[in-house]
Order: structure tokens, then C-alpha cells, then sequence
């Protein structure tokens, strides 16, 4: 890959912060968006602006094609069966929700079990145990191994032939581990259990195929892969979305409305109500051409190149710990011996290199790792191994400006 070319399409990279060329290493938290997704989404406004599936005038035809042309972009990208099971939402956070609201709500008893692990992010949390408090289900949870992976015999273990539904990221967006979403899938499966995906850190980074994985629901966010704000994917099987119940109400949604009652419209629409994320969506399909024509596989490769060297370059810094396991996806979480992780942001920001510093949106695996926050650099297609270098420089200044105290 071009890396060179690839950022001159990021025209936010072209700046400096604090007197310093930006490094910007928080793309788990939001990717940057290239010109091919920002001009996508300006033409729209311009040219064709208009409300979809309503209106019989050219620009409301114009904006539906494109809508729906994303939505076909999205099956494409992620080897669903039908467009009927791409439902647009406002972001992973929503996709999860739908799934528990639409469908654990409905479906679930007392006596059944949901099964997550410590390491997800709160919005693959919160959800189900809402869902468990509602139904009167119980939640559990996967143990992590040493490093922090799930192995399959602790799936095993955990997972009954009570458990009706088992939740799970395919990335961590703490540690970085890439969970095996197949075999996981084969065991829920085998206990007549549905398996839900926290895809969010793992689409925009690599090739998903839906229907090999066998998942029953996908969820993942535009904005963290080169697309805009505001915009994200629910997928799921059609059989299991036919079952389920709208979560929102109102216009677009519906088929026929009387004085007290009223029927649905057909998937994918059903779960669409209101007028839509229209040039979210657009940006969307946008950002998948865009990462099309590089290639999922070649910024696979990429990342896993420049985290190998990342993990190289820290661990040479004394009194710093890396997190999570050895083989990982492109992001290292760390913490330096005596400095905050806030601190040790403040720092790299006064150097022009953002980082993220907190608890990442996962408390009990914080928890689980026996500290309150991190720091966490994670990479994509537009960072290199000089970004790296950066962020080494800036954390053994973070260790001179907070005295060394090793």
C-alpha cells in the first residue's frame, strides 16, 4: 500500500496540532473521513437533496437510488444474503439495542440465559442486562483466559442448552483480541442459541463474511470505517427479523394505519421509521468503495505489520505494560508505572499525537485488568511506522516530565 497516497486523501491529516504534524492514532474511537466519502456526501446536499421512498419527482428518486444503492454497497461488503437484511441504523449502539429490545424482550423467559464476556463495550453490555431484568433471564459471563482471549473451551463451558443468546465482540477495542466468531457460532448454534456480533471494531478493519461466520445478528458503525457520523448497520437473518417487533414507530415504517391498529411495512424497512440518515447512509456507501479499492486484505496486512512493530517499540520502554494478547488486531492498550494514562495523553497531545486515555467504554474489563483507566493507540490504513516512532518519542517524554521513577 501507498501510505503516502492513501493519507493525501485525508485532507484533516494535512494540519498540525500544538506546533507539531498530527499523529492521529484514536481511529477505534473514529476513523477520518477521505474525500471520496466528504465529497459524496456534499453532492448529495447540493444536487440531489430530498426525502427517500416518498416523492415521485426526479431529485426524490434520485436520493432514493442512492440510499438504497448503499444499502446494496453494505450486502456486498459483508456477504449477506438479501438487502432485506441490512437494516440502516444510527450506529452499533443502536444495532445492539434493536436486537435486545426487538428481540430478547419478545423471546426470552425466566430460566434463560444471555452469555457475554468482560471484555465488551458497555453498549454489548447494558443492553442485555436490561434484557435480562426485563425477561427475568440471567446474564452470564464467559471467563477470559490470562491474557485476555476467549478460548473455546471456556465457551463451552459456559454456554447451556438454557442459553438462548450469546452477545460478543468480534474485536476487543480494549485488548485487541479477535474473537473466533465461527466456532462460537457452531457452539451457540448447537445449543439452540442465536449468536450476536459487536462488529464495530472489526469490519472496517478486515473481510467479514456473514454467512460464513453463520452469526444471526451483525452490528458495526460507519464512522469507524472512513464513513460519517451518525450512520450504521444492523444485519441479521431474515427468518429471525421477520419474527421480531419494530422498536420505533411512526412514518416510513409502516403499511397501513387505522384508528387502532396498524401493519408494518416488509424488510428491511420495517425497522426504519421516520425519515432516515440519508447522507449518512450515501457517506457509507461512499467509504466502502473506498476501502474496496484498496483492499480489506491489504489493510489487514498493514495493521498487523505496524502493530507488531508498535509492540516491538513500547515494549523496549521501561515501566510500560502492554495489555492483552501477543497476536491482535491493530490497536495496543498500555499504561507507563507512576503516570496516569490522562497525563500520558496530555503529554502526547502537547506533541500533536491524539490517543485515547480512559476506560474505553469497558469498566468491568478495566476492572478485570485491575486498573482504572488506559492509553490506547490504535492504527489504520493512513497511519505508518513513523506515526509509531512519534508516539515512542512522546511517551518517553510523558516519563522525563513526570520524573522516572524507574
Amino acid at each position: 500500500m501507498d501510505i503516502q497516497a492513501i493519507r493525501e486523501q485525508f485532507p484533516i491529516l494535512n494540519q498540525e496540532v500544538n506546533g507539531h504534524p498530527l499523529v492521529y492514532l484514536d481511529s477505534a474511537a473514529t476513523s477520518q473521513k477521505p474525500l471520496q466519502v466528504i465529497e459524496a456526501i456534499e453532492n448529495y446536499y447540493k444536487n440531489n437533496n430530498s426525502n427517500v421512498h416518498r416523492g415521485v419527482h426526479t431529485l426524490g428518486n434520485r436520493a432514493t437510488d442512492q440510499y438504497e444503492g448503499a444499502r446494496e454497497k453494505v450486502k456486498q461488503f459483508i456477504g449477506a444474503n438479501s438487502v432485506q437484511e441490512i437494516i440502516f441504523t444510527r450506529g452499533t449502539t443502536t444495532s445492539l439495542n434493536t436486537v435486545a429490545y426487538g428481540y430478547a424482550r419478545h423471546f426470552l423467559k425466566e430460566g434463560d440465559e444471555i452469555i457475554i464476556t468482560q471484555m465488551e463495550h458497555h453498549s454489548n453490555i447494558i443492553p442485555w442486562q436490561q434484557a435480562a431484568k426485563y425477561t427475568g433471564a440471567t446474564l452470564k459471563y464467559i471467563p477470559l483466559a490470562e491474557d485476555g482471549t476467549v478460548t473455546i473451551d471456556a465457551v463451552k463451558e459456559t454456554v447451556t442448552s438454557n442459553t438462548k443468546i450469546v452477545a460478543i465482540a468480534h474485536v476487543s477495542n480494549v485488548l485487541g483480541a479477535v474473537n473466533p466468531i465461527k466456532e462460537i457460532a457452531e457452539i451457540a448454534h448447537q445449543n439452540g442459541a442465536i449468536l450476536v456480533v459487536d462488529g464495530a471494531q472489526s469490519v472496517p478493519h478486515m473481510k467479514v463474511n456473514v454467512q460464513d461466520l453463520d452469526c444471526d445478528f451483525y452490528a458495526f458503525s460507519g464512522h469507524k470505517m472512513c464513513g460519517p457520523t451518525g450512520i450504521g448497520v444492523l444485519y441479521g437473518k431474515k427468518a429471525l427479523l421477520e419474527k421480531m417487533e419494530p422498536v420505533e414507530f411512526g412514518g416510513e415504517m409502516i403499511d397501513f394505519v387505522d384508528l387502532y391498529d396498524s401493519t408494518w411495512k416488509e424488510l428491511p424497512w420495517k425497522f426504519e421509521g421516520g425519515t432516515p440518515v440519508i447522507a449518512g447512509a450515501i457517506g457509507l456507501g461512499a467509504a466502502i468503495d473506498f476501502l474496496e479499492e484498496i483492499g480489506l486484505d491489504k489493510i489487514t496486512e498493514h495493521e498487523n505489520q505496524l502493530v507488531h512493530y508498535a509492540q516491538q517499540k513500547l515494549s523496549e520502554i521501561d515501566g510500560l505494560t502492554i495489555y492483552g494478547p501477543e497476536k491482535r488486531a491493530g490497536l495496543v492498550t498500555f499504561n507507563i508505572d507512576g503516570v496516569h494514562p490522562h497525563d500520558t495523553a496530555t503529554v502526547l497531545d502537547a506533541e500533536g499525537i491524539a490517543v485515547r486515555a480512559g476506560h474505553h467504554c469497558a469498566q468491568p474489563l478495566m476492572k478485570w485488568l485491575q486498573c482504572t483507566a488506559t492509553a490506547r493507540a490504535s492504527f489504520y490504513l493512513y497511519n505508518d511506522e513513523k506515526d509509531v516512532d512519534r508516539l515512542v518519542e512522546g511517551l518517553n517524554r510523558a516519563k522525563e516530565y513526570f520524573g522516572d521513577v524507574f
